[in-house]
């Protein structure tokens, strides 16, 4: 089968097709036909995982040496990224019993990634799933990671209606989904984003949108029951001032100082600060599919690329043009 393999770290360049052999599903597992797979954040780190510093890595340092030993020091251990996918069910081992060959589904590979191929498999008590009835490959292949990572932050801020949300890094792939999960929640959501991605945030639904070249959302006077900062670009105590007495910061990615607020704050009576990971697994993904066919939340895809033209999906990913999300193609029948 096809694939786009990496066998050193770098630019958009060292990516390449090449013929693997297409696998077979073990007993527990379902074989897809990979129709649609996204370019996110985590693909474009680990295509250049080699440059990645302690500072640049946007978690702990621990888990920057854990990622590095996973990685590969030098050269990749895992030769085929992908991590977001949409597809069709091809065949199915014989202890499966969620899905049958035809079902269209949705999926999140995580660190093992896989997805930039024509073929995959996935245990079917991963974190795959039935795809939204509504949406095409090419959308539901932008929705799992970032969707699963804003629900589960937000579950625990137990957003009321009339509360007044924040989401600073508002057009990207957690930020977006956060801000639509907000609004469903019946929050007031203020969108914090580039100059180029405004008409998108505003168009995913956002009541206020603050573009970050201009202004400074804790210089405004404002306050807000939660902010969810995406990348931890806002340390606590400058947030703080921008948070109502019982307010919350919610962090999808932390350092040890973030860490280190949470803790302090824990047991105190004034705002506080949150740090969690992604809940994964298909649960997540059956309540995210049910929201996106009720009209809840929804996607924008910018550009899509072939299979082929994975390395120009990632320079355009980098670009900074992009207003929406990047998806890859397979032209398989």
């Amino acid at each position: 089968m096809k694939a786009i393999v990496y066998t050193q770290y770098g630019p958009p360049e060292v990516l390449h097709p090449a013929e693997v052999e297409k696998p077979a599903p073990k007993d527990n597992e379902i074989l897809i036909k990979v129709r649609a797979r996204s370019v996110g954040f985590g693909d474009l780190m680990a295509r250049n995982f080699r440059s990645i510093t302690p500072r640049k890595f946007n978690m702990p340092g621990l888990l920057w040496l854990l990622s590095k030993l996973a990685f590969g020091l030098r050269k990749p251990r895992i030769r085929i990224l992908g991590a977001e996918l949409a597809g069709e069910v091809e065949a199915v081992g014989k202890d499966v019993t969620r899905f049958k060959v035809g079902d269209e589904v949705y999926g999140y590979r995580g660190p093992k990634f896989g997805a930039n191929a024509e073929y995959i498999c996935m245990q079917e008590a991963s974190s795959v799933t039935h795809k939204p009835a509504n949406l095409s490959y090419e959308e539901a292949a932008t929705v799992p990671y970032g969707a699963m990572m804003a629900l589960n932050l937000l579950k625990k801020a137990h957003i009321r209606p009339g509360q007044k949300v924040l989401i600073n890094g508002a057009s990207g792939s957690i930020g977006s989904y956060a801000l639509q999960l907000a609004r469903h929640d019946g929050a007031e959501v203020t969108g914090v984003c580039g100059t180029a991605r405004i008409d998108m945030v505003k168009a995913l639904g956002a009541d206020h949108v603050i573009d970050y070249t201009r202004e400074d959302f804790t210089q405004n006077g404002q306050q807000y029951d939660v902010i969810f900062d995406v990348l931890g670009k806002t340390s606590f105590p400058r947030a703080k001032k921008s948070l109502t007495p019982k307010g919350l910061i919610l962090y999808a990615s932390f350092k040890l100082p973030h860490l280190f607020h949470m803790l302090r704050t824990a047991l105190s009576g004034g705002p506080k600060a949150i740090c969690a990971f992604s809940g994964e697994g298909y649960a997540y993904l059956d309540t995210i599919r049910e929201l996106v066919e009720a009209g809840a939340i929804t996607t924008m895809v910018d550009r899509t690329f072939p299979l082929e033209q994975t390395a120009e999906a990632h320079r355009y990913a980098e670009s900074g043009q992009r207003t929406g999300h990047v998806v890859i193609t397979s032209s398989t029948p």
